[in-house]
């Protein structure tokens, strides 16, 4: 298999930014996309950031990625490691790519000591699914994913 994975680097952001519009296309989503390279610096790569990512290169060439970053479990009183995106490129889907950014991720959160390795997949996402099962990942029925955003998170935010 000739992919490689390396840290990913400041110059990558345009890579990054190519990536995640990628995604965000599979999952009908495209237009929620506000990234920029500009802004994929400063959070990645920026001072005092909490995200890290690497490439997935075929044969010297950008296949995919991986971005995550660390939580806390208070009950294990560890770390985690949360991935955030991982993407393989369509000509490189079924080739074991991603289960091979997986399995480096793995290794990374066994390095740091987390307790956890955690991700979220959208429900119709089969593909994704059996991959992650096939790694003998669990999915965690028991909790319901919540969150605000944009206008609701401002508002939540300035009330009373």
């Amino acid at each position: 298999m000739p992919f490689t994975i390396r840290p990913a680097t400041p110059e990558d952001a345009s890579v990054i930014l190519g990536f995640i519009t990628e995604l965000a296309v599979y999952e009908k989503a495209g237009h929620e996309v506000e990234a920029t390279e500009e802004t994929i610096r400063a959070s990645i790569f920026g001072d005092g950031s909490v995200t890290e990512a690497v490439i997935l290169d075929h044969d010297g060439h950008p296949a995919g990625f991986a971005v995550w970053f660390y939580n806390y479990s208070t009950w294990q009183a560890k770390n985690g490691l949360y991935l955030e995106d991982l993407y393989v490129s369509p000509d490189h889907r079924g080739s074991g790519a991603g289960k091979l950014l997986l399995k480096h991720l793995a290794k990374v959160a066994v390095d740091k000591g987390c307790g956890r390795f955690e991700w979220s997949v959208l429900d119709w996402n089969e593909p994704a699914i059996r991959v992650y099962d096939a790694v003998g990942a669990e999915p965690q029925t028991e909790w319901i994913r919540y969150r605000l955003s944009g206008d609701r998170l401002k508002a939540f935010a300035a009330a009373d």
